[in-house]
């Protein structure tokens, strides 16, 4: 590159080389060329201009236009359409493009003058004004789409696409010769200098005679495919539209009727297809019969794409994988390195949902393992340790030892992550895995890979106890030469919590202690925490008087952190409620109800005056917390490709998420300014009326210290009608409710283009101390209003009218408790004291202590503990739940004793215990109700 662009000088040069060149007679076409290359080489590489300069440029450039040599003009364009961005004025350009686009000009910069237009219209972005709404471009354009020429169609299919997002109706009215070109039978391109000299497209030539091209037939028919996609943009809103279109170029059941001659556009149909494929199943036979005919194609291509869409089908049976596998297994066998990639990755892929179906490939697949091509070979050896059996798996696992030296760390993360997955499924045979993952975490490689052999052997020692004391082993071989500070930090956590169970904890001291000598800050104050976990945690009163010792050593050390921690556990030691609360903890706080709860902290000026009441706060287990870090954040959701394969649904928000949002909501209406911070807010909407109807609620209930608001959530699908005035009357079914009405905040307007709307309807509580439950009629009332098809506008006269939606309760679960996580045991000793209740229930609509425990948590909202929402007995059990009550009420705590009897049902006994007695009156209410 260096030695390349030593031949272009600097942009002053090429400035005041334009004017000389540009302006010189006659012109000389190689060396204007020349200029033009630097100029767009110094854009390539980097280089910016300044609009002062960039126009200077562009309509230098513009003045070799009157030359009629050919491959200069071609040189013009291009760099007129690198300039475009940047120059001022540039669309005064369009006429002298415009007479390179004649339909009747056979030169061959015609396609370059189409695309140097577009980029002109498209001027940064925005269309400019009228620029494409003239019949003169309009016709040009559906000329050139229709054009003999495939480089001329193409040029003009491509600009269209671009131009689509700007200038939508316009090109929408393109779309029979958009057809036209997908249909086209054949096509023609030309090769040869329209420019004299003779010279190769005109090259060494600077006379401005003109010489005819040569027509010549071309073979790709590559303008279908530009055609098929501008096709599918126009007709991607209407799914009957691209199904139609998939039936009419589909060719029938063989395939072999299909207009389409080029095989990427049928890769692009075939997607299409398995898109509406996914979306619709009831058109799923059909277009299956589609797919299968296209596995019979004369290109490889096209069966591929063919066969990856049947593996990748939802619910695809082993019968319908048996020709896709037959076409992928022939390119296994292929000497195209290309199609034995392709067809192993699918392979692999599929394996992990139909081991049975791809084991009948496993021939070909062990021949791949010696591939020269390492790639290949990974995904040969991944696939057969996914359909192998337990009898294989020594010998595979040989096989794999003796190249995991010559592949990339991308492809070492797949086969661990394939070992991982057998270990799962053949437990015995984790001591020759174990041997294996311990020898690659010894080899070099960077922290992608080690932190996937380090994931996999935690799921070894979680899931396989017989594997713990050996992985243990090899994990604290690796902490000593570990250079990821992560992955040392992660495995020092792991043995805190394991090691302190196994018969020897004292050997892991070692290795530990060598951290707090050895490492890093981050790392030491990790390597503290673990020993303190075993002084807290191990049985032996020795090791505990030795690590007192050790943690004493770190009140030397440099760090703070290490220096606090230290003197945190030391005390620690010595107090066991405080070792209790600081080691033992089993929960956590949620990070996303933390978070919102101390953003309506620091926003209330009055809440200031109090110190911040973290009990307010509901804790989640370890194990969620794990769960709701592994969510995807919203830009990830947002920046993921759209491919079958990452299409699951992103994860729905989290209920502390929800919170958040409806509390940012709340803050924007200026009525409820003093109400204060939210205290809960309804996890999920109550469905007020069926899908189906013409107008579809639902509502979400706020809980304040002294109101509650109601929101609804109103939607009108009626696309011809507005509503206007709309208001939901609550009508609680009891006089003693405790709430008493404030006002309604109606909906102005409300029609099918912005639904939905919200009515907001306040209630005070009577007293702020009591749990308010009531149920409400409720009635949606609005004046009906025509719409005038032809203006839009709602007619002036309207009607008013009713329409009744189910009611609305408001209940314990979900309304004042929240679920939080605790230790049972520990919490209810602690509330031994505290206010309580016992009361007996029969439940004999219970046809199992399974339906009673669902019905119990769902009534309740409370979180079971210890896995007792899954009974281990059929006729006797124990639930135990743990809530937080909204609003400073403090834990409250559940005990369910159920026996359960043919004919009778299910006899509940409930004990609560809480900090107040009207948290244990309400969740007796709330079972009795």
């Amino acid at each position: 590159m260096a030695s390349f662009a030593m031949v272009f000088p600097s942009k002053k040069e090429d400035e005041s080389g334009l004017s000389s060149r540009f302006n010189e007679s006659p012109i000389s076409p190689r060396k204007c060329r020349a200029l033009l290359t630097r100029i767009v080489y110094l854009l390539y590489v980097g280089e910016t201009f300044g609009t002062q300069e960039a126009t200077t440029l562009f309509f230098g450039t513009t003045k070799l236009f009157q030359h009629k040599d050919s491959a200069l003009r071609q040189a013009v364009y291009l760099a007129i359409k690198e300039l475009s961005t940047t120059a001022e004025d540039v669309i005064m350009v369009t006429s002298s493009i415009m007479k390179d686009m004649q339909p009747n000009s056979e030169v061959i910069y015609r396609p370059n003058a189409i695309r140097a237009l577009c980029k002109i219209i498209d001027v940064r972005g925005h269309l400019c004004p009228h620029a494409l709404h003239g019949p003169r471009v309009e016709r040009f354009f559906k000329a050139a789409i229709v054009d003999r020429n495939p480089s001329i169609a193409s040029a003009a299919l491509v600009s269209a696409y671009h131009l689509y997002p700007l200038a939508k109706d316009v090109v929408k009215r393109w779309v029979n010769e958009v057809q036209e070109a997908v249909n086209a039978k054949s096509s023609s391109t030309f090769f040869g200098s329209s420019g004299g000299g003779g010279g190769y497209l005109g090259f060494g030539g600077g006379s401005s005679q003109q010489s005819g091209p040569q027509t010549l037939p071309s073979t790709s028919y590559i303008a279908q495919y530009h055609a098929l996609g501008l096709l599918y943009l126009i007709r991607q809103q209407d799914r009957m539209a691209v199904t139609k279109m998939i039936q009419q170029l589909g060719g029938g059941k063989s395939g072999a009727g299909t207009t389409l001659k080029n095989p990427m556009a049928l890769c692009m149909l075939i997607r299409y297809a398995a898109k509406v494929m996914e979306e619709d199943p009831n058109v799923q036979r059909q277009i299956l019969e589609l797919l299968e005919g296209w596995l019979r194609h004369k290109s490889d291509m096209v069966n591929f794409e063919a066969a990856r869409a049947i593996c990748e089908m939802k619910n695809v049976t082993a019968a319908q994988l048996t020709k896709p596998i037959a076409v992928l297994q022939v390119f296994l066998t292929t000497p195209k390195p290309v199609l034995k990639f392709a067809a192993a990755r699918t392979l692999a892929t599929l394996a992990l949902t139909h081991p049975t179906s791809v084991a009948t490939c496993n021939i070909d697949l062990e021949t791949l393992i010696a591939d020269p091509n390492r790639s290949v070979a990974t995904y040969a050896i991944t696939t057969l340790l996914k359909t192998g059996n337990e009898a294989s798996v020594d010998r595979l696992i040989k096989q794999i030892t003796g190249f995991m030296t010559e592949i990339s760390d991308e492809f070492k993360v797949i086969i661990v992550d394939a070992i991982r997955s057998l270990c799962l499924k053949f437990p015995a045979k984790h001591a020759s895995m174990l041997t294996f993952l311990s020898s690659v975490l010894r080899d070099e490689g960077g922290y992608e890979f080690k932190r996937a052999v380090v994931e996999a052997m935690f799921d070894m020692i979680k899931f396989i106890p017989e594997s713990k004391e050996q992985a243990l082993s090899h994990l604290c071989e690796f902490i000593e030469d570990c250079e990821f500070t992560k992955l040392s930090v992660r495995i020092l956590h792991l043995l805190g919590v394991e090691g302190p169970q196994s018969p020897q904890p004292a050997k892991y001291i070692r290795f530990i202690y060598n951290r707090v000598v050895l490492e890093n800050a981050t790392v030491r104050a990790a390597a503290v925490t673990s020993l303190a976990k075993f002084g807290v945690n191990s049985a032996e009163p020795a090791l505990k008087k030795s690590i007192t010792v050790l943690l004493n050593r770190c009140l030397d050390d440099v760090d703070d952190e290490v220096r606090d921690r230290a003197a945190l556990y030391l005390k620690v030691f010595k107090v066991k409620a405080l070792a209790d609360t600081y080691v033992k903890e089993e929960s956590v706080f949620s990070l996303a109800a933390l978070e919102s709860k101390l953003v309506a902290y620091v926003k209330d000026p009055a809440a200031g005056e109090q110190p911040f009441d973290v009990s307010s706060v509901p804790k989640i287990s370890r194990t969620q917390a794990a769960a709701e870090a592994a969510r995807p954040s919203t830009l990830d959701t947002i920046g993921a490709p759209l491919s079958k394969k990452v299409a699951d649904a992103p994860a729905a928000p989290s209920a502390a998420e929800k919170q958040s949002a409806y509390a940012q909501q709340l803050q924007e209406v200026l009525e409820f300014a003093s109400y204060g911070p939210v205290l809960n807010s309804s996890a999920t909407p109550a469905q007020l009326t069926e899908s189906e109807t013409e107008y579809q609620v639902n509502c979400v209930k706020h809980i304040f210290k002294e109101h509650i608001v109601f929101q609804f959530n109103i939607s009108n699908t009626i696309p011809d009608t507005v509503l206007e005035q709309v208001s939901v009357i609550m009508q609680p079914q009891s006089e003693d409710s405790g709430l008493v009405e404030d006002f309604i905040i109606n909906l102005p307007a409300l029609s099918a283009s912005n639904s939905p709307g919200i009515v907001y309807v306040s209630f005070t509580r009577e007293n702020p101390e009591l749990y308010a439950i009531a149920s409400f009629q409720c009635t949606l009332k609005f004046t009906s209003k025509e719409l005038d098809p032809s203006t839009g506008v709602p007619e002036e006269e309207g009607y008013e009218d009713e329409y009744q939606v189910e009611e609305v309760e408001l209940s314990a679960g979900g309304d004042y408790i929240v679920p939080s996580y605790a230790s049972f045991g520990a919490e209810w000793d602690r509330l031994r004291s505290a206010p309580s209740a016992t009361e007996t229930f029969a439940l004999s609509a219970m046809e199992s202590l399974k339906a009673a425990c669902d019905s119990i948590i769902e009534v309740l909202n409370m979180e079971p503990l210890g896995g007792s929402e899954v009974p281990s007995s059929a006729s006797v059990h124990t639930l135990q739940l743990s809530g937080l009550v909204t609003g400073g009420g403090g834990k409250v705590l559940v005990r369910c004793r159920m026996t359960f009897s043919r004919g009778q049902g299910v006899t509940l006994e409930l004990g609560v215990r809480a900090e107040k007695q009207e948290v244990c009156d309400l969740v007796l209410a709330a079972v009795g109700g």
